[in-house]
């Protein structure tokens, strides 16, 4: 079963819950404030032109995330480093030049929860981190 967030699936129990005169009153606003008319048995609704910037399509919300090294504290430098190889795998110069390159990312296309995990290991180490889209 596919993940949807909470107000998409409040809004659905909402709108299955309709009686049927609350449906036809729903359709009939629709209809006048934005122009949007039942199509075939009335079930499927398509829209009509968009009523404004507020009804453009809003963007897919990002699955993949890059978490960044921002810095880090001078004395918890080997902190760092030591958490940097520990996500990456890399070599000792390595993630010492990657820490010392910041910022830098140190994961990329990750899922929300692993960037976060990421992120609070580099924080808790001595680094500052940030999450951001990837792409």
């Amino acid at each position: 079963m596919a993940d949807f967030s909470a107000d998409v699936m409040e809004l659905g129990d909402k709108i299955v819950a309709l009686t049927i005169g609350k449906a036809v009153e729903l359709r009939d606003y629709l209809k006048e404030k934005y122009k949007i008319e039942p199509a075939g048995g009335g079930v499927v609704m398509a829209a009509g032109p968009a009523a404004g910037p507020a009804a453009a399509a809003a963007p897919e919300a990002p699955t993949a995330f890059n978490v960044i090294l921002d810095g880090f504290d001078a004395a918890k430098k080997i902190n760092v480093i030591k958490v940097v190889r520990e996500i990456t795998g890399l070599g000792l110069k390595e993630a010492k030049d990657l820490v010392e390159g910041a910022p830098k990312p140190v994961k990329e296309n990750a899922s929300k929860e692993e960037s976060e995990k990421f992120k609070k290991q580099l924080e808790d180490g001595g680094a500052k981190a940030s999450i951001k889209p990837a792409g």
